[in-house]
């Protein structure tokens, strides 16, 4: 049976402003027949006016009591937060980014709800490419650096460099660890302010990909312990970019390396919202986005992308949108079965958890729920 309704609840977690779904999503849907319900005021975080959505075809509710009431599927951006998951039910589709790996409290909650959840960062192509999980990689890398030369300034309670350095002056020193999507955009942005960068991954074809696009301009390591502890002792900006897709990120920054950096040398851990790749890590908001361990600056911000929301937003549904207009036309049962990159991302059927490497992040046998 295909599913007719779509709602696009606010959300709600702290500091973030994107919304699930633009205008142009919703024509979209729209002309596939489907129709689309509108939390009023979902989309002002991303400076998208509720006349967009309603000349759009959508229909604006006033609560998301209402919108996750009346529709089939339901689109977010962030995980449920406590106060959506009693709104859950048997027969619904969630589709957000989930990291239940990092979040078990939220996976028992959801398979004690019943209901279908696929999660964007698990939705995977053959070559292992991560179309959903793309678009805000790409936005997170980029604004990483931009964060981590904010808080290298000695107001912000750095070491006082400037990441391009200045004529005569030796520019900022700039580690990333690794050269997926996050980590070789911020590679690149790190590189067009004229820091020194260190890219360093396990993968050596990706590096000779890099390699091959700047020429010498960002330096490319394989690497392993030695080189992690080398470069990070000399770093003024580590980004942590390591990814296991639907799995917790492994540990590669050891406490030990941050003790060895210079005193207000600062830490961007992109990788928090699956538990992060840096041992000194916890999540932080935006609106409290620092904290100091050994002398070093850490910005473990878990949906750093939510402070460009205007971006986001519309960089999120040209990649989502096709997937929504399947399970929205076809239902999720059907779309699934039609299309295995879109099933990698089923997380959570039937009250227990169906991925694999979710459930093993979380100690659980797949087609088990977490205990408690």
């Amino acid at each position: 049976m295909a599913t007719h309704v779509v709602g696009i609840p606010a959300e709600v977690k702290a500091d973030e402003r994107r919304v699930a779904l633009t205008p142009d999503g919703v024509r979209e849907l729209e002309a596939h027949g489907v129709d689309v319900l509108v939390e009023a005021g979902a989309g002002e975080g991303a400076s998208i006016a509720d006349d967009a959505y309603a000349a759009a075809g959508a229909e604006l509710v006033d609560t998301a009591a209402e919108v996750w009431a009346r529709a089939d599927l339901v689109c977010k951006v962030k995980e449920p937060q406590a106060e959506e998951l009693p709104r859950l039910r048997a027969e619904q589709t969630l589709f957000t980014y989930l990291h239940l790996a990092a979040y078990p409290d939220l996976a028992r909650g959801l398979c004690h709800s019943g209901t279908t959840a696929l999660a964007y960062e698990t939705v995977m192509r053959e070559d292992g490419q991560l179309p959903l999980l793309a678009p805000m990689s790409e936005v997170a890398g980029r604004m990483a650096v931009q964060a981590g030369a904010r808080f290298l300034e000695a107001p912000q309670g750095g070491r006082g460099v400037l990441l391009g350095g200045a004529p005569g002056v030796q520019p900022g020193r700039v580690v990333v660890i690794g050269a997926g999507n996050v980590g070789w955009n911020a590679a690149w942005i790190a590189a067009g302010m004229e820091a020194e960068v260190n890219l360093l991954d396990r993968n050596l074809d990706r590096l000779r990909v890099v390699d091959q696009i700047h020429k010498g301009r960002i330096s490319t390591l394989a690497s392993n312990r030695g080189t992690l502890e080398r470069c990070i002792a000399e770093a003024d900006l580590v980004i942590g970019a390591v990814l296991l897709a639907g799995g917790r990120a492994p540990v590669v920054v050891t406490e030990d390396m941050v003790r060895s950096m210079r005193p207000g040398s600062v830490i961007v851990d992109v990788a928090i919202d699956q538990g992060g790749c840096v041992a000194t890590a916890r999540e932080t908001t935006h609106h409290d986005p620092t904290y100091v361990v050994h002398d070093v600056v850490h910005y473990c911000v878990g949906n750093i992308p939510g402070a460009v929301p205007a971006t986001s937003t519309h960089a999120l549904t040209n990649a989502t949108l096709p997937y929504i207009v399947a399970l929205a036309v076809h239902g999720t049962e059907e779309a699934i079965r039609l299309d295995p990159v879109l099933a990698a991302g089923l997380n959570v059927q039937g009250g227990a958890l169906v991925h694999p490497a979710v459930a093993e992040a979380l100690g659980v046998a797949v087609g088990h729920a977490p205990p408690g």
